[in-house]
């Protein structure tokens, strides 16, 4: 099909080119209210099923009572806690696939790639082998700092090396994370112990979660999300390339180092509260992308909508598919997200 703006006025050009960009908006706004109604579905899906399967209708009513019969224990002391860190799971690694993959200007880039699941893995084993922490409330403080802390070396070793920016994180994310995973495996092999407890958190998992989990990270997930937002238009104007950004009014240094602390704060708050989750974000970034979203503010509400159904979504299949005991979700993610994963390497590789 021929284009339509090769030989036509500048004017008309950039008439097409608004139009066009209102009608991908108009559309990002339509996907990201249908996924909004899918969250929702899948909360309540959530609330539902389990060992203990209850009707949508009891567990609508429950949850706007204060029942303490045995369906208001189920309902807001069991289910509503994990699905709540669900949802702020997946949310967080929704806008931080969307980010990483922004910055790195990779579409296999995983929010992983940071090293703050490794440095996460670090901080709860220290937690449990030194401090015999073993509730996720009590180690989900030293998950954070562990996440927070591998970050800051990735970025740290980034600026400090002669290489790009983006090319600098990927291989210091890449290197600490294998030296944190040395660490991790020298404690659980010493101490049987603190590998028993280890392994439960590493799986990736939203079962016997406190409701204070949540609420103590959420103003970190808060925070993460506002600085996405605000580098999230240097982010786009990045694409076009550094010089010209630099004419634009955009220091690439400040966009690529807040999009590292927006990185670090979901990422962290996402892997403290729930373990590893792989997968999820790359999952999001390709599905956003897919979905039509262009720029990356537009598509931030959309990302994190998306990622919080697909953490509810895998938590929800952990539970039907191997009743009346279940699979974590971080197994069911991985089962997701593997495939992808292979795909996009061979069409990468042909």
């Amino acid at each position: 099909m021929p284009d339509v703006t090769a030989a036509a006025p500048p004017s008309v050009v950039a008439q097409h080119v608004l139009a066009r960009r209102r009608r991908t908006r108009a559309r990002t706004i339509v996907v990201t209210l249908a996924m909004l109604g899918a969250v929702a579905l899948l909360a309540v899906a959530s609330l539902a099923i389990g060992s203990r399967p209850l009707a949508p209708g009891d567990v609508i009513a429950t949850l706007f009572s204060d029942r303490r019969d045995a369906v208001g224990v189920i309902v807001h002391e069991l289910r509503a806690p994990r699905t709540l860190t669900a949802l702020l799971t997946g949310a967080c690694l929704g806008v931080a696939g969307v980010l990483m993959q922004a910055v790195t200007r990779n579409p296999l880039a995983d929010p992983g790639l940071l090293g703050v699941n490794a440095g996460a893995a670090v901080g709860v084993v220290t937690a449990i082998a030194f401090f015999g922490v073993g509730t996720a409330s009590g180690y989900v403080w030293f998950a954070f700092a562990g996440a927070a802390g591998a970050a800051v070396l990735v970025t740290a070793a980034a600026r400090a090396g002669r290489r790009g920016d983006t090319v600098g994180l990927v291989l210091a994310g890449v290197a600490l994370s294998a030296c944190l995973g040395a660490v991790v495996r020298i404690i659980t092999l010493v101490d049987d112990d603190t590998f028993e407890s280890f392994r439960f958190w590493a799986v990736g998992s939203f079962e016997r979660r406190d409701p204070d989990v949540a609420l103590q990270l959420l103003p970190f997930a808060v925070v993460g999300v506002a600085i996405a937002i605000i580098v999230s238009r240097g982010l786009d104007q990045l694409r076009l390339g550094a010089d010209l950004a630099r004419a634009l009014g955009v220091s690439p240094a400040f966009v690529v180092i807040g999009a590292g602390a927006a990185i670090t704060l979901l990422c962290a708050t996402a892997t403290s509260a729930a373990g590893p989750l792989a997968f999820i974000g790359l999952l999001v970034a390709h599905l956003v992308r897919g979905l039509g979203a262009i720029d990356v503010r537009g598509c931030l509400p959309l990302a994190a909508a998306t990622g919080a159904a697909l953490t509810v979504a895998s938590d929800v299949i952990g539970r039907v598919i191997a009743p009346p005991g279940e699979i974590e979700a971080g197994i069911v993610a991985a089962f997701l997200g593997a495939p992808l994963l292979l795909w996009l390497v061979i069409r990468r590789a042909s």
